[in-house]
């Protein structure tokens, strides 16, 4: 897996994104390395808010900001060409300029002329490592659980970060496995999948995930949904690959289309339960579902405990709102 060393303290770049879905890069890095942000630089009072003190540019250098941290990932990974002034600035500043975008830093010349003037690193986080395997599908040591979803950007990434933190707590061996932008960043290795060309993702996954210890669990940070007509191939290999024991179905409340595509609705839990366990056969026969992670924020919160209880009864899982409730109960179902 690929390491990343990343300058601290971060400014994180917001832009003029008004959609916290786009802004799920720099939301993350706030909630989980919230001590490692310094301020936030939006171009737009109307872009969206992460609770941090507002910086400009001349501030963040003045205040000794090591990296400038693009905290938004559009549909296609691209930089507007409206933001590169302000990022050229940055990198001219002696800022590193980090993101983990589709579209490389290094191909925009003025932040490579703005890089060269200061000497300032261009960091991009979205990049796999070269020579990846084709994925074997043989059976590996060590036990691993696998976030999936109902769609794109409702908790995966944090209901595995939260799974992790709560099996150490318990005394359980456990490492989060990122596996997109943002995860990478906070974990500080991983593996980007959706930049993984076709034939080697599900390699790339038994490479993020290898060979440990019986007792050891890796919680692998899912992409996309299999039923998302736009990721399904993404999300298809990571399930093969990661060869999971156990997965978690991640859902987001309220929510009744697929995120940016609403034509396509949502699938249900249990559709996403049923036909994980039919692709997930493939590698590991005996995978089954531990439980059922929802993020309540559209609920009311008078609402939200018996709104999970309901679910959970529904299924017959545990169902949890993992940073309302903690993972407790999908731990004893593990």
């Amino acid at each position: 897996m690929q390491r990343i060393e990343l300058k601290a303290p971060y400014l994180v770049f917001v832009g003029d994104e008004t959609r916290l879905t786009y802004a799920k890069t720099g939301r993350g890095i706030v909630d989980w390395r919230r001590e490692l942000c310094a301020g936030q630089l939006r171009l737009t009072a109307g872009a969206c808010d992460l609770g941090l003190p507002e910086m400009s540019v001349s501030e963040a250098a003045a205040a000794g900001i090591g990296s400038l941290v693009i905290g938004t990932a559009l549909v296609g990974g691209s930089i507007p060409p409206a933001w590169v002034a302000t990022l050229a600035e940055a990198a001219r500043a002696g800022i590193d300029i980090v993101a983990g975008l589709h579209t490389r830093l290094a191909s925009i010349p003025e932040l490579v002329a703005a890089a060269g003037e200061s000497g300032a690193r261009l960091v991009d986080v979205r990049i796999p490592p070269a020579n990846l395997p084709v994925g074997t599908g043989k059976k590996r040591s060590g036990k691993r659980l696998l976030t999936v979803g109902t769609d794109c950007a409702l908790g995966k990434k944090y209901t595995a970060l939260q799974l992790e933190k709560d099996l150490r707590a318990a005394g359980v061996a456990a490492d989060f496995r990122a596996s997109g932008q943002t995860g990478i960043m906070i974990a500080g290795e991983g593996i980007p999948i959706d930049c993984v060309v076709a034939d080697f993702i599900s390699g790339a996954a038994e490479i993020l995930s290898p060979d440990n210890d019986p007792d050891h669990w890796d919680v692998i940070e899912g992409q996309g949904s299999i039923f998302h007509p736009g990721y399904a191939a993404v999300s298809h290999g990571l399930l093969i690959g990661s060869q999971p024991d156990a997965f978690v179905v991640c859902h987001a409340a309220g929510r009744t289309h697929i995120e940016g595509w609403p034509h396509m609705p949502l699938p249900s839990i249990g559709e996403v339960l049923e036909r994980t366990v039919q692709i997930g056969a493939l590698t590991n026969p005996a995978l089954r579902c531990a439980g059922i992670s929802v993020n309540t924020a559209a609920v009311p919160e008078t609402e939200r405990r018996d709104y999970l209880t309901r679910l959970g009864e529904r299924y017959g899982l545990p169902a949890v709102d993992p940073l309302l409730t903690g993972t407790a109960a999908i731990l004893d179902n593990l």
